[in-house]
């Protein structure tokens, strides 16, 4: 970088922008953070809208390449798959990887949060300011207009270089690009709580995240350090079941005794957390540009929020920043910077946040199918059965660090072998594999060959 460093803003403390402040302090910056929040370490904040974080390949580099990635696996429980909850019937378990060793890890985002804040401020370049409300923002000249919460005081940050880091609501791009395209998800979500069993035990299968699949809804539930569960009901807004028909609480107790009741029975708070706490929305961002000269930047869910259906908004946020990171060290200027980052993360960005869509009507539609695990079942037969050679989707977008994109695009035609291949069949181990090893080498090898060189991790 120049001798005449500018000045760093980082606007948002939340998971990537405390990543992000700690990146730029480690390459030689003093940076800036200002956060609309008070700070969590102090304070207890609003709960009901964390979501429980699915750390997987990508957001364990981020980590790694700062030092961090031990401390937090110390509080993470490895997931190695789903355990679908039908109605009625038993269990089903449809593992994410080949075996064991490819999980997902569930991990609290406020811990997480947290303490990468520590771990920012530690480095003693890092200085995070909290109730600051950028009001306005001249993002070509580097100017932020900042309201003190604490005082009622406003002052101006002059001749600074910005980084939208906050969040999907992001004043930054709305002073960057006004009309950003938003698509609503229709559905919201409420936060319950399945408690630790005695002793802190798990009252159900640790290692998994749980599910129960039904149609235009679901519930989710991820394991917590102390024995507890973090549920998530997805629900319409709207319609005969939706939040707007669950308004007392004998509608709600009858909703969960008629389509969760195995989970009913875990969740005893059921309906004082229900009516107290808040219904969140979700929210797909894309916009186009993310930055303005070398002077603004757009990361994470300001530039390219998605829902949490593939558990990967926080991965691909931190690989915004081991992206960056790595121009920064081959870069001369922040504008040439900032203008690769875009041109490598855009597109990246956008196949991620449909594949987050997609998993959606997966997750509440599929999962507990027969068809559906049928070719769950062949997928796993191929990827033991020829390894390197067959990949799924799931696995690259969760266990590699393979572009978005060109996960996207294998999905397409690894689903297409699968399905084929499931055809007639009644389980997944009679699949023919001599067929299976010439729809493979016949479509997807050609196509892996001719992408070589774009399936290189970014940064």
């Amino acid at each position: 970088m120049p001798s005449n460093e500018p000045k760093l803003t980082v606007v948002g403390a939340g998971l990537v922008g405390s990543l992000l402040s700690l990146y730029l302090a480690r390459r030689g910056h003093t940076v800036e953070v200002l956060e609309r929040r008070p700070d969590m370490r102090r304070e207890a904040l609003d709960a009901g809208r964390s979501i429980n974080l699915a750390i997987s390949t990508r957001g364990l580099h981020a980590l790694r390449q700062v030092g961090l990635e031990e401390e937090a696996l110390k509080h993470a429980i490895p997931m190695r798959g789903r355990v679908i909850h039908p109605v009625k019937g038993e269990l089903a378990y449809q593992p994410y990887g080949k075996d064991d060793s490819q999980h997902i890890n569930s991990l609290s985002r406020g811990w997480l949060n947290q303490f990468l804040m520590t771990q920012a401020e530690a480095t003693g370049r890092v200085s995070i300011r909290f109730r600051q409300r950028v009001t306005q923002a001249d993002v070509s000249a580097g100017t932020l207009t900042v309201l003190d919460e604490t005082t009622g005081e406003t002052r101006e940050v002059r001749d600074t270089v910005v980084f939208g880091t906050d969040g999907s609501g992001s004043a930054v791009r709305q002073a960057l690009q006004p009309q950003a395209t938003q698509e609503p998800l229709g559905h919201g979500y409420k936060e319950l709580t399945i408690p630790p069993g005695p002793g802190g035990s798990f009252q159900m299968e640790k290692h998994a995240l749980h599910i129960w699949p039904r149609g235009a809804f679901m519930l989710i539930a991820l394991p917590n350090e102390d024995g507890s569960f973090t549920c998530t009901l997805f629900l319409p807004w709207k319609g005969p079941l939706s939040f707007a028909s669950l308004e007392t609480p004998a509608a709600l107790e009858a909703f969960f005794q008629e389509q969760f009741p195995d989970a009913k029975a875990l969740i005893p708070g059921l309906v004082e957390e229900f009516f107290a706490r808040p219904t969140g929305h979700m929210v797909t961002v894309k916009c186009a540009p993310w930055r303005v000269g070398g002077r603004t930047l757009l990361l994470g869910d300001a530039a390219h929020a998605m829902v949490p259906f593939y558990g990967q908004g926080m991965n691909c946020g931190f690989e915004d920043c081991v992206v960056l990171d790595a121009l920064l060290a081959k870069q001369q200027d922040w504008e040439a910077a900032f203008q690769t980052f875009e041109a490598l993360r855009k597109t990246n960005a956008d196949a991620i946040a449909d594949m987050a869509v997609e998993n959606f009507i997966e997750m509440r539609d599929s999962t507990g199918d027969p068809r559906f695990l049928l070719e769950k079942g062949v997928e796993k037969v191929l990827l033991n059965a020829f390894p390197g050679e067959f990949v799924s989707r799931y696995s690259l977008v969760s266990f590699s660090r393979v572009p978005y994109r060109l996960a996207y695009e294998v999905g397409v035609i690894a689903g297409g072998i699968v399905a084929e291949l499931s055809q007639g069949l009644k389980r997944p181990e009679d699949v023919d594999l001599d067929a299976a090893a010439k729809l493979i080498r016949g479509r997807l090898t050609p196509f892996m060959k001719e992408h070589a060189d774009g399936f290189r991790p970014e940064g």
